[in-house]
């Protein structure tokens, strides 16, 4: 990674979008540092510490502690990847929206995005009230906060800063380095990690953890990243065979080749989705006065409830086959074989390859998505189990190791990508 890094900034152009990609990281952190006006940041910090290990303490890994100090960048990307489920849910089930992503092209695309965008600010609008409810309901506002105009302030920003985060990200993606929305959730959580880590060693050094428990925690994580390279370079090869065309005087074809299938295809997406999607409930509770404490977010919607493990489990396998079935379309495989002149040995063209790859492409799907599922779940069912306060919040610990290493592999990606693309010499040996 370091080396790659290191080739990149050889070349100008790169050398411009990774200072270009570092500037907009850095906006987005001094934005992290600006409270909302009419918010008392110390009793929002106190009530934050209660519910470290609960749904708000997952949002509050997610914006990198922002949202527990109500700055203007408090929703983090939550607002966006809210929108992007819904739009591709949409796209697949309202035929209209699937020819514009199919058939439209860039112009199809770009009104996708266009429609992304407004659904993000409406999501932030609605978000930014819940956040306003929970915080006037519990006390949490200044004695000038009171009142209609306060409410419109402090809503109104956090919508804003919801639509400068998507800004940020397309901003990254086109101009900088790419995958811009991920590059600001991985920053989001980095920012974390080091006030984690003294944390650790702090409970160690008075006595509330034991130091061969905070060995064990470095060995899993270690562990954990170990695991995650390891799956994100794994895939399934299948045998590819052209057959040989003679046109003029010339034989082409004949070569073989194979159709690689990555075991982990839709990367950190699925765990993002599904942290979201889990996530709902609370966000619907902070309308309610009342519900935020009830029976039901208390024993079902908290990050410590093996109920809530559970669901968050299945969420991930489904949204991995959800984005598996958008990547990868067997039946359009199929079809560029046939047109191509290629086949997979002991398979004729047309269906039955089709319904070959559509078996493998289950196989390694579930296969990943187990992956994705254990390592996300495991160390939450941990945290579920124990009730020494010098643990809290390990149930976010496998969560936030599997995006950052995700996230960085796939950044690392698209530079290689980049610089293959200028012919770097020395790239490749």
């Amino acid at each position: 990674m370091l080396k790659t890094l290191r080739n990149a900034w050889g070349i100008l152009e790169l050398r411009k979008k990774i200072l270009f990609t570092l500037f907009i990281v850095l906006m987005y952190r001094l934005g992290n540092a600006v409270p909302v006006p009419y918010v008392n940041v110390t009793l929002l910090e106190s009530y934050f510490n209660t519910v470290n290990n609960t749904i708000l303490g997952l949002w509050n890994t997610m914006s990198g502690g922002s949202f527990s100090m109500a700055t203007i960048f408090a929703l983090s990307i939550q607002p966006y990847i809210n929108a992007s489920i819904i739009i591709q849910l949409l796209t697949i089930a309202i035929p209209a929206l699937e020819r514009l992503a199919k058939e439209g092209g860039e112009e199809g695309r770009k009104k996708i995005a266009s429609i992304t965008r407004y659904t993000t600010v409406g999501i932030g609008l609605v978000m930014g009230i819940a956040y306003y409810t929970l915080m006037n309901r519990e006390g949490m506002l200044t004695a000038d906060g009171s009142g209609i105009w306060p409410a419109i302030v402090i809503i109104m920003t956090f919508m804003a800063g919801s639509a400068l985060i998507m800004w940020m990200g397309e901003q990254i993606t086109e101009f900088g380095i790419g995958n811009g929305i991920s590059i600001i959730l991985f920053a989001s959580i980095i920012a974390r990690f080091p006030t984690s880590i003294g944390t650790m060693f702090t409970n160690v050094a008075n006595g509330s953890l034991a130091w061969w428990a905070l060995l064990l925690l470095l060995v899993g994580a270690l562990a954990i990243i170990i695991c995650i390279v390891i799956v994100n370079d794994a895939e399934r090869r299948i045998p590819v065979q052209y057959s040989k065309r003679v046109v003029g005087r010339k034989l082409y074809g004949g070569q073989s080749t194979h159709l690689p299938m990555k075991v982990n295809m839709s990367g950190v997406m699925p765990i993002i989705f599904a942290q979201t999607i889990a996530s709902l409930p609370a966000t619907v509770c902070a309308f309610v006065p009342g519900w935020s404490d009830s029976w039901v977010m208390t024993h079902m919607f908290n990050t410590d409830t093996v109920f809530y493990v559970v669901l968050y489990f299945l969420l991930i396998i489904a949204f991995s086959y959800f984005y598996s079935t958008i990547q990868f379309d067997p039946v359009e495989i199929a079809n560029n074989l046939k047109k191509n002149g290629g086949f997979i040995p002991g398979f004729r063209a047309g269906k039955p390859t089709s319904e070959y790859i559509r078996k493998v492409l289950n196989k390694i799907t579930l296969l990943g998505a187990l992956y994705l599922g254990v390592v996300a779940a495991v160390p939450m069912l941990i945290g579920c189990f124990s009730d020494a306060p010098a643990l809290s919040g390990i149930s976010l610990g496998g969560t936030s190791i599997i995006i950052v290493v995700g996230v960085a592999i796939e950044t690392v990606r698209a530079v290689e990508g980049q610089l293959l693309m200028r012919n770097y010499k020395g790239f490749l040996d």
